[in-house]
């Protein structure tokens, strides 16, 4: 394994926070370690935190990269150009948390130290996202309903978050649901209906 000096600081960077993203696909949120990182990589569990200041800039970063995934994942959905877009978004959501549960989860389950922000770049990343989600409601919306698009994309979100956490945690088979995919799409059809679209 390659010592300190082998690794310039942003390759470090790189390496730790690609070995972190892996590990978090593999482990999940609550038994994520920055010791078996550190273990991974050859390096010290002091090399992460003079890298990353902390564990929860770490989480910070591994989540981002998960939203930039998630992002580029969604795009790539819409550009294949099926027409229905608003099911594309939504089988987009639950294929994504599907296939990283893991990294999926992660996101939620993070919780940023009390007096942390999230630094503005790690918010732009995750921004995109339902940037791409607002775009395409509001291409279903008229135009004098425009404005409506923003706080709409925000509820839509929560809807299709809310079946997606219960497909994945078995909540919806308990409660007899057999289609939570199809029904978080017909709630947010009900709902752009109601809102004009």
């Amino acid at each position: 394994m390659a010592r300190r000096s082998d690794h310039t600081r942003a390759e470090l960077e790189e390496l730790i926070l690609a070995e972190g993203h892996a590990l978090m696909a593999q482990t999940g949120y609550a038994r994520f370690s920055a010791r078996e990182v550190a273990k991974r990589i050859g390096y010290s569990i002091g090399t992460i935190y003079n890298v990353f200041g902390s564990l929860d800039r770490l989480l910070m970063r591994v989540n981002s990269r998960t939203f930039t995934l998630w992002t580029d994942t969604m795009r790539e959905r819409l550009d294949a150009g099926a027409p229905d877009r608003i099911r594309v978004l939504v089988e987009g959501y639950f294929g994504f948390a599907t296939a990283n549960p893991n990294l999926w989860m992660a996101i939620y389950d993070h919780r940023i130290a009390p007096g942390e922000a999230l630094p503005e770049r790690y918010q732009a990343q995750r921004a995109e996202l339902i940037g791409i989600i607002e775009a395409e409601i509001r291409r279903t919306l008229p135009a004098a309903h425009a404005d409506r698009a923003t706080p709409l994309a925000r509820s839509l979100v929560a809807t299709v978050h809310g079946h997606c956490m219960f497909a994945l945690t078995g909540t919806f088979a308990l409660l007899g649901e057999t289609d939570p995919q199809g029904a978080a799409l017909a709630r947010v059809r009900e709902s752009l209906a109601a809102a004009g679209g």
